[in-house]
């Protein structure tokens, strides 16, 4: 016997007792039977009586307040540029801003004693204008911020030494008065 011959054989006889494998079957049913629904009584329940209704007591919303004691911004040596570890202190001040939109804040900007008078002012005043526009991208209204240089004259260091000299240079954020 060639296996090539009886191959297809075997499958087309496969494929035909699969199927009569999935025929329905016809359910025998005797004529005129009579099929009875037969109801079963409940019994009467009570009505109980209602809960008085509860007060609900409407829960103000809890408001955050807002936390304005933000920290200084600081800057390189004789740089108006924002330093990018400055950008999630900044975002924190920025979502402080927004819990109360009406509130306006100045922006103080300093400079170390470093360099004349004339250039700490106007790199003081760089400063002050670098975080305006920074909080101004994010959504803070220009009308609430005021921006303004002092220079080197109020230092919150010494001026001595290098560390003091880098607190100095700094713009500080105040609630406007």
């Amino acid at each position: 016997m060639n296996i090539k011959k009886t191959y297809p054989f075997v499958i087309l006889l496969t494929v035909f007792v699969s199927m009569q494998a999935c025929k329905s079957k016809k359910m025998a049913v005797q004529p005129n039977a009579v099929v009875e629904t037969v109801k079963k009584e409940e019994p009467v329940k009570e009505k109980e009586p209602e809960p008085a209704p509860v007060e609900e007591k409407e829960e103000e919303p809890v408001v955050e307040k807002p936390n304005y004691n933000f920290k200084n911004i600081l800057f390189e040596f004789d740089s108006g540029v924002l330093k990018t570890a400055s950008y999630s202190v900044l975002d924190q001040i920025v979502r402080e801003m927004k819990k109360d939109p009406s509130v306006k804040f100045t922006i103080n900007g300093h400079a170390s004693l470093e360099g004349s008078a004339e250039h700490n002012m106007a790199l003081s005043v760089d400063r002050a204008n670098a975080v305006k526009l920074y909080l101004v991208n994010a959504g803070i209204s220009p009308d609430n911020l005021t921006a303004q240089g002092f220079g080197a004259t109020k230092p919150v260091a010494t001026n001595e030494t290098e560390e003091g000299r880098s607190q100095n240079r700094r713009v500080e954020i105040k609630l406007s008065k």
